[in-house]
């Protein structure tokens, strides 16, 4: 069977649509343009904003790169798709997102400006693009940065039917969009909330009482000075640490590290797993990144301390008040016992508004994680409808 007389579906359609998809190049339904080099003109400030490499997410985002050009130049046209030719991040190489405006924006070199015909919706096209990133992944070229030529993208293949089924497509994950937006915003307030709180319930530097205190601890006076020492006990994590790499998310044990990652995978291993003493603080000795954990784990580097509360002092209050240290890593040490141990911060007299204090942040990371797996609930549904809505792209293999 050749290829025009394959089937080409998706899995899920709406009911009004039965016509097969088409197959075409990338170069059959768009025009191709190459951005220019503008090195010696952007500024912070300016007529025109410049499309870079920055300005593209791994959602397809147009982000503001927050630089500006005010030569008077060809400027992109509202609708048309900007590319990534050169991959500064992992999943961003051949991303696309859209332009939303007439003749605000001006295209940046190692950045291609793809028009679409009449025979593609933009937004429908963006999504035909940006659901097979792994096409343009595997033909990046380059040792240190990958990337693509301008046949790589004109040779793309993608399937597509008629252009009201297109709308029909484009307008569902549209409107989804603005879900997902609205809900990452609220995400977003919430947690410019907390630090709002952080910095009503701790002293401001060089004070010695926060601007906010809970009425039963008004009369209580200035916070005491301490350090984290006097504070934290530590153990090194030897004990807990996992014996193979061969992680998978259908097992139970979390493997994790301080650093922005966090949770590595899962283990199916039983021993060494640490589950007394919690909640605890995980510490990385070598950037001082800090985690607070709450559920049974195992470790993955040794270059980690296990914090945990001395005498009465609250776990949590440590934790955040950790997260208000300003301190800068300069030497590549093991920071805990040397240094962080013996930085000052300030306390309340009493544990109980440490634990007040303590409450209130846990109800607002409460708050955050639940709105955070609202969105992250929101972009697995886009996914799967992804996969529904347009063909599997082994269809279009030879």
């Amino acid at each position: 069977m050749n290829r025009e007389e394959k089937k080409i579906v998706p899995q899920l359609r709406f009911p009004e649509f039965k016509d097969n998809w088409k197959t075409a190049r990338l170069k059959d339904v768009s025009s191709y343009f190459n951005g220019k080099s503008f090195e010696g003109d952007v500024q912070e400030n300016g007529k025109y904003e410049l499309v870079t490499l920055k300005s593209i997410d791994t959602d397809g985002n147009l982000v503001h790169s927050n630089r500006y050009i005010n030569d008077d130049v060809r400027t992109l046209s509202k609708g048309t798709l900007v590319m990534i030719l050169s991959e500064q991040a992992p999943g961003l190489l051949g991303m696309t997102a859209i332009i939303p405006d007439n003749n605000k924006y001006v295209l940046n070199q190692r950045i291609a400006e793809i028009r679409p015909t009449d025979k593609v919706v933009n937004y429908f096209l963006s999504m035909s693009i940006n659901r097979n990133q792994s096409y343009f992944s595997r033909l990046g070229a380059g040792m240190k940065v990958q990337n693509i030529s301008k046949g790589n993208v004109e040779n793309y293949e993608l399937s597509y039917p008629s252009i009201a089924e297109q709308k029909k497509i484009a307008n569902c994950f549209s409107s989804l969009d603005v879900i997902i937006n609205s809900e990452t915003e609220k995400l977003d307030l919430l947690q410019d909330h907390k630090k709002g709180l952080l910095q009503q319930l701790f002293p401001a530097e060089g004070e010695t009482q926060p601007k906010y205190r809970f009425p039963e601890f008004k009369d209580d006076g200035d916070w005491v000075e301490t350090t984290l020492g006097k504070c934290l006990d530590y153990l090194q994590p030897t004990p807990y640490l996992v014996s193979s790499t061969d992680y998978d998310d259908k097992y139970e044990t979390p493997v994790l590290t301080a650093g922005k990652t966090f949770i590595l995978g899962y283990t199916d291993e039983k021993e060494g797993i640490f589950k007394e003493n919690l909640p605890v603080i995980i510490f990385d000795d070598f950037t001082t990144a800090s985690k607070f954990v709450d559920f049974p784990f195992k470790a993955k580097s040794s270059a980690m301390k296990i914090l945990l509360a001395k005498g009465a002092n609250d776990i949590k209050f440590m934790f955040e008040a950790i997260q208000n240290i300003k301190f800068e890593v300069k030497t590549h040490q093991r920071h805990w016992i040397s240094v962080y141990s013996n930085l000052e911060i300030l306390k309340p007299k009493d544990p109980k508004e440490q634990q007040k204090i303590a409450d209130c942040l846990s109800v607002a990371d409460d708050l955050i994680a639940a709105q955070a797996q609202k969105v992250e609930a929101l972009q697995e549904h886009k996914k799967g409808l992804l996969q529904q809505l347009f063909p599997n792209l082994n269809e279009l293999a030879v």
